[in-house]
């Protein structure tokens, strides 16, 4: 039996990624939503501050919130906190399995850096942990009282990340790290902040004694912040299948115009939710997005194209010496039992046929081969695209 562990540990920890994502992010939409369309209590009890009528799966809910909590604990209380957990772990997970473990093939880019696999590893662990204390310390400054400020200065603290990881890592290493700084802080929120206090207001009430309100304001505005950072992580997630979006020159540029489109729409449906949705707020995320897409355009520039005629047995000359070693029937690279993506070069029918796939990984996108281990250059990524530009002809 022929078992490569580490592709279907890769699914797994994926697919949990995925799932437990799901049920997170489904669970802050919704109690974002909950919050925004409360209403006045008809028949109030003490502390209740908003109550909602829903019909859902053919049943009605009555949903009741308490601005602090009841006068009395209920025998049984639902905590949402795994969900936020499992995110985090198989997220992390798939950062060591992935851009750890393959360090050399997948997070460092010596052309950017030439670091070794532990230099990486610790610089990247660096920006995440000091990602949460940064984040950590302005929401417990003065700034934190304003969210519109503090939005604003984080957004600016994660946008100065962008740009250094950028000039460190691999593009799409820089991407993820972008992505793992806002996801532990998101996690970080629920694992430091709102659980903690939920349970001093359960240990009060337990107590006898009357709950700090404050820790249950501080909660709420961790789980909004939460709400605003949810689309970014998704984007960033899904951006390693665009190589126009992180193999951009100025991709953190790029990254910073589409984040500010999610948190525009995002910031659209919390308004909606209250009832006073505008349709200028949609207008804006569009702009951000087509803006975004053209200034993407317009920063790319031309694709790297030789003059003069290009043969076939030159573009398959410099795919044997780069790419058959992985794609291939029977890969020669060490980290592959399997051609990637099923993607194979060892016939010249192949190679005609993926043409347009190796424009967008070897000579759009500069990210194949991978961590540039076998040195392709400029000029030989140069008669690829002359080659595919003229037609890709044998």
């Amino acid at each position: 039996m022929d078992l490569d562990i580490m592709p279907w540990l890769n699914l797994a920890i994926r697919w949990l990624h995925i799932i437990t994502g799901i049920a997170w992010i489904g669970s802050s939409f919704y109690f974002i939503w909950l919050d925004n369309n409360l209403e006045k209590p008809k028949d109030p009890k003490p502390g209740m501050s908003g109550e909602l009528w829903s019909v859902h799966g053919g049943g009605f809910y009555h949903q009741q919130k308490y601005a602090v909590a009841p006068e009395a604990m209920p025998e049984k209380l639902h905590w949402f906190k795994w969900e936020a957990y499992f995110t985090w772990m198989s997220g992390f997970a798939l950062l060591a399995v992935i851009y750890y473990y393959g360090a050399n093939l997948f997070l460092i880019d010596k052309a950017k850096m030439a670091l070794t696999q532990s230099e990486a590893i610790g610089i990247s662990l660096a920006f995440i942990i000091g990602g949460w204390f940064v984040y950590d310390g302005l929401c417990r400054s003065p700034l934190g009282r304003n969210n519109k400020a503090f939005g604003i200065v984080w957004f600016g603290v994660m946008l100065a990340a962008a740009y250094a990881l950028t000039h460190i890592f691999s593009d799409r290493a820089a991407f993820i790290q972008v992505g793992a700084m806002v996801g532990t802080a998101m996690a970080a929120n629920v694992f430091m902040v709102i659980i903690p206090n939920q349970k001093k207001v359960v240990a009060a009430l337990t107590a006898g004694e009357a709950p700090d309100p404050r820790l249950g304001q501080m909660g709420k505005q961790r789980s909004l912040h939460n709400n605003y950072m949810t689309l970014p992580v998704l984007l960033i997630m899904v951006s390693n299948h665009y190589p126009m979006v992180f193999s951009n020159p100025n991709n953190w540029l790029v990254l910073a115009g589409l984040s500010l489109a999610g948190i525009t729409i995002r910031h659209y449906f919390n308004l909606k939710h209250k009832g006073k949705a505008h349709p200028g707020v949609v207008v804006l995320a569009a702009v951000f997005f087509i803006g975004t897409m053209i200034f993407a355009a317009v920063s790319a520039g031309k694709s790297k194209v030789a003059t003069g005629d290009v043969q076939f047995s030159q573009v398959q000359a410099i795919i044997t010496k780069h790419c058959v070693m992985c794609h291939s029937a029977h890969p020669t690279h060490e980290g592959f039992e399997e051609a990637p993506m099923g993607v194979r070069f060892d016939d010249p029918a192949l190679i005609q046929q993926y043409a347009p796939r190796i424009k967008m990984q070897a000579v759009d996108a500069d990210i194949m081969p991978l961590g540039n281990e076998t040195g392709m250059t400029d000029e030989e990524r140069a008669l690829l695209g002359k080659w595919i530009a003229d037609g890709a002809k044998r």
